[in-house]
């Protein structure tokens, strides 16, 4: 970019303006970069059989490749019978013990942070849940069969 646009630059990284949007995706294409929208996952609270709040979205998170096969080690609330654990995400079974865990337990960032959509739906069938956590979940992950979230 031309010199004199360099008080503009400084302006928009010190928050002192913003950009307009056409201006913004041209400063993300001139570093190789798009702007894209993208749905936001709300969540639902549910009371538990076990008297638990369960999270449950309105629609699968999806995550970076990198995380969602990377490893984690869950907070204490999500995983207090095994604190401290690291989980292999890439491991198909470590995986599967993760996400049992997470959608007993976990709160809505800890599903947003653990949980990748499509992986779910993958080992939906051989997850080993209590019956309302599977209840819970079922819509979620027909309408994602169906083509919905």
């Amino acid at each position: 970019m031309p010199v004199r646009r360099r008080p503009t630059l400084s302006a928009y990284e010190h928050g002192r303006t913003s950009p307009t949007l056409d201006t913004a995706q041209r400063v993300l294409a001139a570093t190789g970069h798009g702007l894209a929208a993208v749905q936001v996952v709300t969540f639902t609270e549910l009371a538990s059989r076990r008297g638990r709040v369960l999270a449950v979205p309105d629609r699968l998170p999806r995550l970076p490749v990198s995380r969602a096969m990377g490893t984690i080690t869950l907070p204490v609330h999500v995983s207090w019978s095994e604190p401290g654990r690291v989980s292999h995400l890439a491991d198909r079974g470590e995986r599967a013990r993760v996400y049992e865990v997470v959608l007993r337990e976990g709160r809505p960032a800890d599903i947003l942070a653990s949980v990748d959509g499509a992986f779910l739906v993958d080992l939906w069938d051989e997850l080993v849940l209590p019956q309302d956590v599977r209840e819970a979940w079922a819509p979620v992950i027909s309408a994602a069969l169906d083509g919905g979230a």
